[in-house]
């Protein structure tokens, strides 16, 4: 049937020039233009009920995004660190539903988290990366009242973050143990001066505020000596995570691979001893990554490690782990600070970066409340990753 033929190649040849001719969306990007151009069909195909999806990871190439978003500069696209994951069952569910309560919500799961990088917290700073006790204070309050829900690192990349419809996760992520992250009273109460001090007062004052962090921990955790176990016990069993930074914060950049994986895993095999808990999340040391493929899965000294996600220094907030972008490898982290002074905190800082969130809330990740579902605009389908395609909800 020639006319056939030559009716499909006309319909293929205006198709291609409506999607060069459309403007570009909100992520800069040609709405016409995607290498997953099937994700629409397939997400009309998944249905009600559909089964399969996936994990965070998703290891196709990616184009770097550009710095209008918030977004990163030249990232170099990478295969996720182990063996693939195995894709997990998708509870059935009602899509026109849940679509319904997502459109109610303004939800969109492939928006941008901030994931702020905190060191110490002294009532008077001894540099930059200091924060005292009340700045801290003042912006998780802040982050309390515009919304946002604490979560894990660990609830982060595994795309398990239960946030009530409307509202917007947020990572705290404490790194190297220090003695002013956690410190015990005589009643083995968190001192109020301490980083878990003042996450647990924020959470009394604003009920819908998460009492959860990440301590990313070197040997020998917040100098309590022979306590130490049993304060990353007492971490884990109030729902904090406790995840690997490295025995001894050596920079990694500068070591081969013997040397990574004895740093990597002698903190692995302590954590492990301590919690019972393998961690699945690590942070670079001084943000310098060693080969991604040496820190991403290992073993060395009776202990093992696949991470499922890997964080960076101070950067920008991170894509969604449902964008067809993110890379589990190289996670961006905010540094927590309120000016810095060769760019006065306009790109590296919390503030600055809290600040642009508001003013752009269509980049932000808004949860529709399921745990279950990847709600977004429908205009946005071409960003999902094709791993969350049965768990989709476009609306």
């Amino acid at each position: 049937m020639p006319h056939l033929h030559r009716l499909a190649a006309t319909l293929i040849v205006a198709a291609v020039a409506v999607g060069l001719l459309l403007p570009p969306d909100g992520h800069g990007r040609r709405a016409g233009t995607t290498r997953r151009a099937g994700v629409t069909a397939a997400v009309s195909a998944a249905g009600n009920g559909a089964a399969g999806g996936g994990g965070p990871w998703d290891g196709a190439a990616a184009p770097a995004r550009g710095a209008g978003d918030g977004a990163g500069r030249g990232r170099r696209a990478v295969a996720p660190p182990g063996p693939a994951q195995a894709a997990p069952a998708v509870p059935a569910f009602d899509r026109a539903r849940a679509a319904a309560v997502a459109r109610a919500a303004d939800a969109n799961e492939l928006g941008q988290v901030p994931i702020l990088m905190i060191h110490r917290v002294l009532a008077r700073p001894k540099a930059s990366l200091d924060r005292t006790p009340a700045q801290l204070y003042a912006e998780f309050t802040r982050l309390a009242q515009e919304g946002y829900v604490p979560v894990t690192a660990a609830e982060f990349v595994t795309g398990t973050m239960n946030v009530p419809a409307g509202r917007h996760p947020v990572v705290l992520t404490f790194d190297d143990g220090s003695p002013t992250h956690l410190a015990f009273d005589a009643a083995g109460v968190p001192e109020p001066d301490t980083a878990v001090g003042v996450i647990e007062r924020v959470a009394r004052e604003h009920p819908g505020f998460r009492p959860v962090a990440t301590f990313f921990v070197n040997a020998g955790p917040f100098a309590l000596g022979d306590r130490a176990a049993a304060a990353l016990r007492w971490l884990v069993q109030h729902g904090f995570e406790v995840a690997n930074h490295t025995a001894h914060h050596r920079d990694l950049a500068g070591m081969d691979h013997g040397g990574v994986a004895e740093e990597i895993g002698a903190d692995q095999k302590m954590i492990t001893a301590a919690t019972a808990i393998p961690p699945v999340t690590f942070a670079f040391p001084f943000g310098a990554p060693a080969r991604l493929s040496w820190a991403g899965h290992g073993s060395a000294g009776g202990a093992r490690w696949d991470f499922r996600g890997m964080f960076l220094a101070g950067w920008r907030p991170a894509d969604s782990p449902f964008e067809k972008d993110y890379d589990p490898r190289q996670i961006p982290r905010i540094r927590d600070d309120g000016r810095v002074r060769q760019d006065d905190c306009r790109r590296f800082c919390s503030i600055a970066w809290l600040d642009w969130l508001a003013r752009h809330p269509d980049k932000r990740y808004t949860s529709d409340g399921d745990p279950a579902t990847v709600a977004f605009p429908r205009a946005k389908m071409i960003y999902l990753a094709e791993s969350f395609v049965a768990r989709a909800c476009p609306y």
